[in-house]
């Protein structure tokens, strides 16, 4: 195996890990709400338990923060995934027109905007949104289908020529 290839491997990954790492550090994902534990294990049993009340009001409020948690985290999927994958199609853009004659950067970065791609689809997915899901794999299809003829069938039809 060529140190090369291991090279390349390692541009992608590292590309790959350096956008994902600067969306969370530049754009904190929604806190999860706390709920009182003492209360989940202590709740009282008897309808007349003067506590009852207490702790239903109580879970019925954590239901509601959960509720709105969910709908701020799905936002913050679909966010997240079109950040990723805006990110992704420059960099792939870029290692195949201003890099592509430095193979191995240009390969590394292709690699990197892949798994990029890949971890905006599965973002995407996250987001409880079928609209959305459609629109991200429907946008990660036509990259790849654009990819693979411009990275592979083009070169061949060149040297034909």
């Amino acid at each position: 195996m060529s140190i090369k290839f291991i090279y390349t491997i390692f541009i992608g990954i590292l590309f790959a890990t350096f956008v994902g790492v600067g969306i969370a550090a530049f754009y904190p994902e929604p806190a999860y709400p706390e709920n009182d534990v003492g209360m989940r294990f202590s709740a009282p049993l008897e309808s007349d338990d003067p506590k009852y009340q207490e702790y239903l009001e109580k879970e019925e409020a954590f239901q509601e923060e959960l509720k709105q948690y969910q709908e701020k985290h799905n936002r913050y999927n679909r966010n997240v995934s079109s950040i990723s994958i805006a990110i992704a199609v420059i960099a792939l853009v870029i290692s195949l027109t201003f890099l592509k004659k430095i193979n191995l950067i240009a390969d590394g970065l292709l690699l990197g905007g892949l798994l990029l791609l890949i971890y905006s689809i599965i973002r995407g997915f996250s987001s409880d949104d079928n609209m959305f899901r459609f629109i991200v794999v429907t946008i990660g299809f036509a990259v790849s289908l654009a990819l693979g003829y411009i990275k592979f069938i083009r070169p061949e039809e060149i040297k034909k020529k």
